[in-house]
């Protein structure tokens, strides 16, 4: 009864925090956003070349790169994440603001932050994951160094065709990753002109 009463309080502390920080978010300027955001990827990008020099060498020469800066929250079977960032188009210059979200089943409980960093390998890779959206359904867990399928980048791991991607959280980088249920798509908070266009 008292695991079923901590489960109820935990589960209504995540659900008024990710409102308050709904709603926190909501009422601030598309400009103040972008701005934010900018800051976040930028304070990201900086500690992961902290950790990890040749990082910053590789994702310059990168034909594209995108940033998330994720929350994740365990109580009891059931957690999620969920966070926001931008995709550079190196080629083109292009920023695209996306999202992203996960659920999953699993056991625990616990809320931490953590940041990725997708690095693409090719133009036509960058664009796909900002105008398509990039789903992973199952589970990546391999090492950093695996040459298979497009070479290595040391301490990243290869999620997809011609997608690389560093995990870090606040004990340092990850090579071990679990992307059950994860999905990255469009932002559409960010492009209000769209909506007045289809209206």
């Amino acid at each position: 009864i008292m695991k079923k009463s901590l489960l109820r309080i935990f589960s209504c502390m995540l659900a008024v925090m990710m409102m308050t920080t709904g709603m926190a978010f909501a009422k601030k300027s598309l400009e103040e956003r972008k701005a934010e955001i900018h800051e976040k990827v930028e304070s990201t990008l900086e500690k992961l070349y902290e950790r990890e020099p040749a990082a910053e060498r590789i994702i310059d020469m990168a034909p594209g790169y995108a940033v998330f800066v994720n929350t994740g929250s365990q109580f009891g079977l059931f957690g999620s994440a969920h966070g926001r960032g931008i995709a550079f188009n190196s080629v083109s210059g292009e920023e695209t603001y996306m999202k992203m979200g996960e659920y999953k089943l699993g056991l625990g409980i616990g809320i931490k932050e953590y940041a990725l960093i997708f690095v693409f390998g090719t133009e036509e890779a960058a664009d796909n994951f900002a105008n398509s959206g990039w789903k992973f359904s199952g589970d990546v867990a391999a090492s950093a160094t695996d040459g298979e399928a497009g070479g290595a980048i040391e301490n990243a791991v290869h999620v997809g065709d011609n997608i690389w991607m560093y995990q870090m959280t606040t004990k340092g980088l990850s090579v071990e990753l679990n992307l059950r249920g994860t999905e990255y798509y469009r932002d559409k908070s960010y492009y209000p002109e769209e909506k007045e266009d289809k209206d």
